[in-house]
């Protein structure tokens, strides 16, 4: 688990079925290209995040406020090792997404400094990949928002989570953080959530 004042990552089980289902937001629109479940697929969702975390390649969470409720999702995925396959090169954080109640609240920053700060810290990587749909204008914002440097566009790079274009594959707006900006990244997260705090 990670945890904040504001904020819980619990590592994702059926028992967040309920949760996932309540969070699962009604209306769309502010959700871009992102795969969110509805509150009648968010069991399948749950299973099928569950089963991707049974090849251990996919650590997913259910995004919590403090007092229990969940209000979304998040992962880290594509873990990359140096060649003696136990050290940790890189790792995404992806398969994110918030209920539009708290999104431009400090939740998705607070979730972020968890998850990079178990990235850098705790494990010692050199690099975290965040990753969009290159049409998902509000995600790219987004992910700048919160320290990480536009590197270009994967084409055709994976395939398309937009509905209707199950398999067609989709073109990747590709973002980093490395270690070395990591410190004043952290810096500029915790200053980024007191104002957000504030402005709540």
């Amino acid at each position: 688990m990670l945890e904040h004042e504001l904020v819980r990552l619990e590592p994702l089980s059926r028992e967040h079925v309920p949760g996932v289902e309540r969070a699962s937001p009604g209306e769309r629109e502010s959700l871009g290209f992102a795969l969110v479940p509805t509150a009648e697929t968010a069991a399948a969702y749950v299973e099928q995040s569950l089963a991707r975390a049974a090849s251990g390649d996919y650590f997913p969470f259910a995004q919590n406020l403090t007092g229990g409720r969940v209000v979304g999702h998040t992962a880290f995925l594509g873990a990359r090792f140096w060649p003696d396959g136990e050290a940790l090169l890189a790792v995404e954080v992806g398969s994110s997404w918030l209920h539009p109640s708290v999104q431009g609240s400090a939740v998705n920053t607070v979730a972020k400094l968890l998850l990079f700060t178990r990235a850098f810290e705790s494990w010692g990587a050199s690099r975290v990949d965040l990753e969009t749909d290159e049409r998902n204008e509000r995600a790219r914002a987004g992910i700048v928002a919160v320290g990480a440097t536009f590197e270009g566009v994967l084409r055709n790079w994976q395939p398309s989570a937009a509905p209707g274009e199950e398999g067609s594959p989709r073109n990747t707006a590709m973002h980093s953080i490395t270690s070395d900006e990591w410190p004043a990244t952290k810096q500029m997260l915790k200053e980024r959530i007191e104002t957000e705090r504030a402005q709540r």
